[in-house]
Parts: C-alpha cells; sequence; structure tokens
C-alpha cells in the first residue's frame, strides 16, 4: 500500500507498510496513479500514450523501471509484516492509571466531556484509603513492569490536593520494597494553583498538564468560572510561575482545544507561543453535533487548511532557530514505536485503565460513568479479565476502516473512546477524528521529511 499527496509544493510518496517517505517529481507522482503491482516488464503501453501528453516517452519509461526497481527491493508497495503480531496479540501487564482524585471542579468549560467533572454521577473527592488501594493494585497487576505512570486527573486535581500528596508519598514507599518506579503527572486547570502546589508538582510530577484554550477571548468564552467570568488571566499567570520555576529535566506542556469558534487554531498555537510556551498541544473538541460549537464535516476544509498554515508557521519558527514542539507533529519516521504499539495505540482497557473517586475501575478517563464498561472496584475486588483481553485484541486488524487505512500505523485505530461514543463501538472509526488525524499526519510527514533532507544536506 502507498499513499501520496500533494502539500506545500512538494510531492509526497509514503510506502505505508515499511514507512518510508519519499519526495518524488511530478512524472513519478502521475505514474503512480496509472500503475500497481504486479508490474509488468515495460509500462503498459496505454499508460504510456496518456502521460506522453505532458512527459516525454523515454522519461517515462525510466521512471517506470525504477519504480519497478525499488518493488523488487521492497521499498515501494512493501508487504505488510504487522498482521502477524497483530494475530499473536495478547493482554499485556498494567503500566499505567488514570486516577480521578475529584470528581469536582472549580470550572465549567461548556465543552467538558466529563459534565463539568462530576462524569455525571455527583461531585466527589477521593478519599486517601482508595488511593491506596489504586496503588496497591497498579503495583500487583503490573507484573515485571518497571516503570509505572500515574496520572492524577478530575475534576480538578487541585481541589484534593492534599490526597494527591499522601498518594505520591504512599506510592513512593512502595518503589523499593516492589523494584518499581512511578512517573507521576498532574492535570490542572491553574485556577487554585499554589506556590506550595507549584512546588511539590516541579518536585514529584514526571509531566504535567496546564489546560488553556489559547487567546484570552478564545479561553474565556468556553472555560468559565463557576460564577460565569473567564479564567484567562489567572491562569496564564500561574502557569507562568510553574513554568518558570519548572526544572529542565522534567516534562509539561500546554494544552489546548478549539471548536467551531476558533478554527483559526493555528492563532490559539501562535499566541501561546508568544507568550513563552514552547510545548504545545491544541485539539479538537468532539461533541454532539447538536451542539453549537461543535465541529462538523463542513468544517474540515478550514481545518485542514489551518493545520497547513500551522506547519508553516512552526516551520518559520524553526528555521530561524528557534525551538518550538507542536505534540501533533511528533513523528518518528525512522524507528517509531514497537509493533504492538502502533498496532493497538494507547493501550486503553489493557494497559491503562481509570479509577474513579468510589474506587470503580474503567477502561479510561473517557469510559467512565459509561456502566457497560464498568470494569471491577478496588472495593469488592473484581476486575473484568474478559473485558481487558478484548481490549488488548482491539488493534487495527480488527477494525474494518481501520486495516484498509494508509495512516493505520500512526494513528493506530484511534481513540476507543470517541469510537465507542461518536460510532457505536471501539471497532468502528469515528470518521470525523479520522480525516483530522489524516490531516495532521500529512502535515507532520512533510515536516519531518523536510527536516531530514535537510540534515542529510
Amino acid at each position: 500500500m502507498i499513499h501520496k499527496f500533494k502539500l506545500a509544493g512538494y510531492n509526497v510518496l509514503l510506502d505505508v507498510n515499511s514507512g518510508g517517505v519519499h519526495i518524488v517529481d511530478d512524472l513519478t507522482y502521475d505514474l503512480l496513479d496509472n500503475v500497481e503491482p504486479p508490474f509488468e516488464d515495460k509500462c503498459p503501453e496505454n499508460v504510456m500514450n496518456k502521460l506522453a501528453k505532458a512527459y516525454d516517452r523515454n522519461d517515462i519509461e525510466e521512471c517506470y523501471e525504477e519504480i519497478v526497481s525499488l518493488y523488487n527491493d521492497k521499498i515501494l508497495f512493501s508487504e505488510d509484516d504487522y498482521e502477524k503480531y497483530a494475530l499473536s496479540a495478547v493482554a499485556s501487564p498494567i503500566k499505567a492509571m488514570c486516577l480521578h482524585i475529584a470528581h469536582d471542579c472549580n470550572l465549567r468549560c461548556k465543552y467538558c466531556f466529563a459534565s463539568t467533572g462530576d462524569f455525571g454521577v455527583g461531585r466527589k473527592l477521593m478519599d486517601f484509603e482508595t488511593g491506596k488501594r489504586a496503588i496497591d493494585f497498579l503495583l500487583e497487576k503490573s507484573a515485571d513492569r518497571k516503570f509505572l505512570e500515574l496520572d492524577f486527573f478530575g475534576g480538578e486535581p487541585s481541589l484534593n490536593f492534599g490526597v494527591v500528596k499522601q498518594i505520591v508519598e504512599y506510592a513512593r514507599s512502595k518503589e523499593e520494597e516492589y523494584g518499581k518506579k512511578f512517573r507521576f503527572t498532574v492535570t490542572t486547570n491553574g485556577v487554585h494553583l499554589t506556590d506550595d502546589m507549584i512546588d511539590f508538582i516541579n518536585k514529584e510530577m514526571y509531566n504535567v498538564v496546564l489546560s488553556i484554550d489559547g487567546r484570552k477571548e478564545v479561553n474565556d468564552r468556553m472555560r468559565v468560572k463557576i460564577d460565569g467570568t473567564g479564567c484567562y488571566d489567572l491562569i496564564t499567570k500561574n502557569f507562568k510561575r510553574l513554568v518558570d520555576k519548572r526544572p529542565k529535566d522534567k516534562d509539561w506542556y500546554v494544552r489546548g482545544t478549539y471548536t467551531k469558534y476558533n478554527l483559526d487554531f493555528s492563532n490559539d498555537v501562535m499566541h501561546l507561543y508568544d507568550m513563552g510556551f514552547d510545548q504545545i498541544s491544541v485539539e479538537p473538541v468532539m461533541a454532539d453535533p447538536k451542539e453549537p460549537y461543535a465541529i462538523t464535516e463542513a468544517d474540515l476544509p478550514k481545518i485542514f487548511k489551518e493545520y497547513e498554515v500551522l506547519s508553516e508557521k512552526i516551520q518559520n519558527i524553526r528555521n530561524s532557530g528557534k525551538f518550538i514542539n507542536f505534540f501533533h507533529f511528533m513523528l518518528d519516521l525512522d524507528q517509531g514505536p514497537c509493533a504492538i504499539k502502533r498496532l493497538r495505540g494507547c493501550g486503553c482497557g489493557n494497559e491503562y485503565v481509570a479509577v474513579t473517586p468510589d474506587g470503580d475501575i474503567y477502561p479510561c478517563h473517557q469510559f467512565v460513568g459509561i456502566e457497560e464498561y464498568k470494569m471491577g472496584s478496588l472495593y469488592d475486588g473484581t476486575f473484568d479479565l474478559n473485558m481487558k483481553n478484548d481490549f488488548a485484541k482491539a488493534h487495527v486488524y480488527t477494525k474494518p476502516e481501520c486495516k484498509k487505512c494508509w495512516a493505520k500505523f500512526y494513528c493506530s485505530g484511534g481513540c476507543n473512546a470517541n469510537n465507542y461514543i461518536y460510532a457505536g463501538d471501539i471497532h468502528n472509526a469515528h470518521k470525523l477524528s479520522c480525516q483530522i488525524q489524516k490531516k495532521r499526519l500529512e502535515c507532520a510527514i512533510l515536516m519531518k521529511a523536510i527536516q531530514l533532507m535537510e540534515t542529510a544536506e
């Protein structure tokens, strides 16, 4: 399988199974519209006659021979060696947990998938006993995994920060005994960040996700406090303090969203960059199409153009010798993740689970509250291994649309939760998400290919 696209004046050719990327001339691009394996010894006469209107016949024949040579060398139209790994996919030890430390929030974001923090089941905070049980569960189910990841999530974790500290202390006390190392992450809206919290986060948290949507008018339209006023001025001040004090060897990024109201989201990325934030993620909000802010297929042409604009802006920053990292343009064309990771993505429900304040276990944070996907409870000792196995086997070869898609080894079948919520089944690709993801990938592939070409020169 190959995928071709034109972008920013380049003709880009991706060999899907090998991951090889080639920048090609117009003749090669057009010829590949007309030929595919099995190849004949000579360029078919009907193809020759068709292309001879625009190209020299000798050039066409030489180009055809080169394509055949690349095919014989397994560089183009390479075979799919991944399906055999998929067929042997088995359940893995749990290595990551999303700990819902607070089902409450001090914001009332209009697009919140968690029903403004309470996940539709009432506002509550996790107690220390539940947190301890969650740590014990992760230690027990992690088998020989040394590095364990735990994300303090909400709602808003700062509303229950005393218990966050207790859980971190407890987990650290178990590391030597079990031969494990915890990597903590916290996701925060920044409203309640104090200097004490910032110091603790910068000491203990391996990563920090700072939620802000971008420009003041964009952020304050959707991310409002309980009284309906915006939070931009407060959170930007707090985020700057945290980032300024953050050790250089620890990760962080600002995470924004875009809706129908800010389809010019490249301006939000640049606004965050101009504020001094150079680690940035801005993602589309998936919502019921009836919502006034919901992105629909009618918005895709503008969104596609905006990703092209954003990639050009980022390239200009890098060409000037400055640094910026946009999360969704991060791509490794050389090695990439292991085979199984490329096939089933985030590990939702298999390597990764979420735990609520009541101790209920779900496949991930977006499944919380969907009772048919409740996997068990820390308090009655239940854990649905059949469901875990089902998620382990949910990969690009069990998702019909993914199996035939050129982007499958990069998106790994997409978000299982989005697939379920918006397409009715974890094995059904959510079309809108897919189309946006594929455009981002095209921009990222070209940017990486240009970088590699410049490095080679």
